[in-house]
């Protein structure tokens, strides 16, 4: 009895991580950019968590594989996109652009179809079992709700306008797909030799969150790809 209701728990769990994207693309609709934020947080939280459920419980299933890639899509994928939808309907739109006006929100879903084939290319690639290659799909999803938060003013100020948030959306949406090696954050031990890019990461993230408030989350994101990018033959 306890083995049947234990081999479900991580799927329940993975669950609870669709059910928070689905309320986080609902806000996103709304333009309700801190709702997105917390469901899309709070969806990560229980992605963490699934994964170390079915490890602990050695409750692995094809099922619980499949459902864990179609939740993260909908958190981390579909909910980002919406959250840019809506952006694009507030930014500035210079004028050059204006004949495409219409059409080009539509490009925000290039992070839905980007962040699937991520999900996907993670499931069948044997290189990722310790790191990652390409921005991992929740560091993208916080990205975006981070930034929509905390530099929302920015963003529909005549400083900004359509064009700088297309190019932000090729950019990240290749940044998923990207051969780009990601260095780990787990610690195997506590040496410096080992761990100097992850204690470096770390060291320059407190002053990010300290300064930054909730657009940190989105400096954050940059920095880790940055570094990544300059240490990837070093990681």
């Amino acid at each position: 009895m306890a083995n049947c209701i234990t081999r479900h728990i991580p799927n329940t769990v993975t669950c609870c991580n669709l059910f928070c994207g689905c309320l986080a693309t609902l806000a996103a609709i709304q333009a309700n950019y801190s709702g997105a934020f917390f469901f899309i947080i709070l969806a990560a939280v229980f992605d963490f968590f699934d994964g170390m459920l079915a490890r602990l419980l050695h409750a692995y299933s094809n099922i619980g594989k499949e459902l864990d890639s179609l939740a993260d899509d909908v958190s981390f994928g579909v909910a980002p996109a919406f959250i840019v939808f809506s952006l694009f309907k507030e930014v500035q739109m210079p004028t050059f652009l204006t004949p495409f006006a219409v059409y080009i929100p539509y490009t925000a879903f290039f992070i839905a179809a980007f962040s699937a084939l991520r999900l996907a290319k993670f499931n069948i690639d044997t290189r990722q079992t310790t790191s990652f290659i390409g921005v991992p799909t929740p560091a993208n999803a916080m990205f975006w709700a981070s930034l929509a938060v905390g530099q929302h003013e920015f963003l529909v100020s005549e400083h900004f306008n359509a064009c700088y948030l297309l190019i932000l959306v090729l950019l990240t949406s290749w940044l998923l797909v990207a051969e780009i090696p990601m260095f780990s954050l787990k610690f195997k031990n506590l040496s410096w030799k080992d761990n100097k890019i992850r204690f470096l990461f770390l060291l320059i993230c407190i002053p990010l969150i300290v300064f930054l408030g909730v657009s940190s989350f989105a400096a954050i994101i940059i920095w880790y790809a940055l570094l990544s990018i300059i240490t990837k033959h070093k990681v």
